[in-house]
């Protein structure tokens, strides 16, 4: 299989329980739409209780029964943040780190140069994140990065970050987790090529549907029209389907 082979997500993680969460980001195939989508998933009793939430233009990780909250550190925190030009998409408070260093003129890669993977050892999860630069009427670019453990002790931490120039139907797709385990073992290469669909209901369903039933928890689509900026999203809790 070439490198630039492009997959649909649902081949990517099939036979995959456990990939985490998860940050697309891509562009339609008509080049008409950025397209950013971010899942979440989870094993104990403590992450499935959450769902996504919009306030104040951010999407946040909220509690779904605050009664049942047990630890909010690592659970609760803004997930999509938007900038001046630019939209922040992260599996954890490093959103407000990349936020804050943008508001004093850092880059997103300055500003993660002052954080690491989490600290929930033995996993040592790692921070994903992705920041979609609009330059312009039809035209954008974007960055993804991971700060993951450099050994199984947390001594020290390795950071990797990639720029991309978008390409029709294409999409780039970093998780958590390479599968399920214990500890759970961390996403290793490159962010995944995969296929961008036109049509965001028909990506949310594809994306939700190939998630592991009993471990996904919530979803969030949104499609930006380069030409006006116009955004159309979708969101999905589990915990708050009929």
């Amino acid at each position: 299989m070439s490198v630039y082979t492009t997959r649909p997500f649902a081949e990517v993680v099939a036979g995959n329980s456990y990939p985490g969460r998860g940050i697309i980001v891509g562009e339609t195939p008509d080049g008409a739409y950025a397209v950013n989508a971010y899942f979440i998933m989870g094993r104990s009793a403590n992450s499935r209780n959450r769902v996504f939430k919009e306030r104040d233009g951010a999407i946040f990780t909220e509690p779904f029964d605050p009664s049942k909250v047990e630890d909010p550190s690592l659970i609760i925190y803004a997930a999509v943040r938007e900038y001046d030009h630019k939209l922040i998409v992260t599996n954890g408070n490093q959103t407000d780190t990349i936020y804050e260093g943008l508001l004093h003129d850092e880059t997103e890669h300055d500003a993660l140069l002052k954080r690491q993977f989490e600290p929930d050892a033995p996993n040592l999860t790692p921070r994903i994140s992705s920041v979609v630069t609009f330059d312009g009427v039809n035209d954008f670019t974007y960055t993804m990065s991971i700060l993951k453990s450099a050994d199984a002790e947390g001594t020290a931490c390795n950071r990797y970050f990639y720029e991309y120039t978008p390409l029709n139907g294409v999409g780039h797709f970093i998780h958590t987790y390479e599968t399920d385990g214990n500890p759970l073992p961390t996403f290793q290469g490159e962010p995944r090529r995969i296929e961008i669909p036109g049509d965001i209901d028909a990506f949310t369903e594809e994306i939700w549907n190939a998630l592991n039933p009993e471990n996904k928890i919530s979803l969030y689509v949104r499609y930006t029209e380069l030409a006006t900026g116009k955004k159309t999203t979708r969101m999905i809790n589990k915990n708050e389907e009929a």
